[in-house]
């Protein structure tokens, strides 16, 4: 049996929301096998996390959880130590309680019938006065979900472009990413998890934004530093600039400084409502160094401003 979820996670039973997802976040990031490819232990502990937050991240299951009904693998509670014997000894780790009866199909059965348990148990339906299709037309459990992590670079997530990832039957699938994607974001493949009685469970798959080399991340907006030489800088001219899309032709005004910032309206990322934030273009001038030619040609030259009047 799996731990408690709120012990994997370090958070209490009354946590938030926000909490649970700050406290998988920063698990995930420490624990990522990427990280820790000499360290199994970390593996291990990186699936419990997972775990753990898909189901705490679930308000129905953390819900049943809380007040008993499944246990932390989300199996319905009770059944582990039935091979011990009714409601008690030989190894029985619970047994039933007098309200796993009445809750019956809709609660403590989920989706098991148990008119076949007790049927095996006493002999037939009828047994024990327990018979009449107590918990029938429930259907058997599915299998257990199974989580991924997808790494994804920024400017496909930018533009919500499709991935291709293998699951761990060896089938390449399509994952389409949400408008609006974020870092830590969860998407759920219906019936690409285990196998089980009523049929596949669920693959829960984790985005992670992969850093750029180039793009920053800022909210909506994609922030780029652009080198430019001194000539550009002075008289003005049009550099080629990278965006998501691909590159464009950018207009340098003469007399530019370092530090001056440019906006490309719809280049940032794709917003929940299908609209894109801007990119935004921060220019630095690069100077050559031991450049003779130049130093010769500014001999003699000094610009005069007090640049750092208003720094006190």
């Amino acid at each position: 049996m799996a731990k408690d979820p709120y012990a994997t996670l370090g958070v209490q039973r009354g946590a938030s929301e926000k909490d649970i997802k700050s406290a998988y976040r920063r698990l995930a990031k420490e624990l990522h096998p990427d990280y820790n490819k000499d360290n199994p232990k970390a593996a291990e502990r990186f699936s419990e996390v997972t775990g753990a937050y898909d189901l705490l991240s679930d308000k129905d299951k953390r819900a049943r959880f809380d007040r008993g009904e499944i246990d932390a693998d989300g199996n319905p509670a009770g059944f582990a130590g039935m091979g011990g014997g009714f409601g008690g000894g030989g190894g029985s780790q619970r047994g039933f309680r007098p309200e796993d009866f009445t809750r019956g199909q809709a609660q403590g059965a989920e989706g098991i019938d148990l008119g076949d348990i007790f049927e095996g148990l006493f002999g037939g339906r009828g047994a024990g006065g327990m018979g009449g299709g107590f918990g029938r037309g429930a259907p058997p459990p599915k299998g257990a979900n199974r989580g991924y992590r997808l790494a994804v670079s920024l400017p496909d997530a930018a533009v919500c472009k499709a991935q291709r990832m293998t699951l761990a039957d060896g089938k390449a699938v399509e994952v389409k990413l949400p408008k609006g994607v974020e870092d830590g974001m969860q998407i759920r493949l219906s019936g690409k998890g285990e196998a089980g009685p009523g049929g596949h469970g669920d693959a829960i798959i984790t985005i992670v934004l992969a850093a750029h080399p180039h793009f920053r991340r800022d909210g909506d907006d994609i922030r780029l530093d652009l080198p430019i030489t001194l000539d550009e800088a002075l008289n003005g001219a049009k550099v080629r600039a990278p965006t998501v899309d691909g590159a464009v032709m950018l207009t340098v005004a003469a007399g530019s400084s370092s530090g001056r910032t440019l906006r490309l309206k719809g280049k940032g990322f794709t917003r929940k409502d299908g609209t894109r934030g801007d990119q935004l273009v921060r220019l630095e001038i690069n100077l050559p160094e031991h450049d003779a030619d130049l130093a010769k040609r500014l001999d003699g030259w000094r610009d005069t401003r007090d640049i750092r009047a208003t720094l006190g």
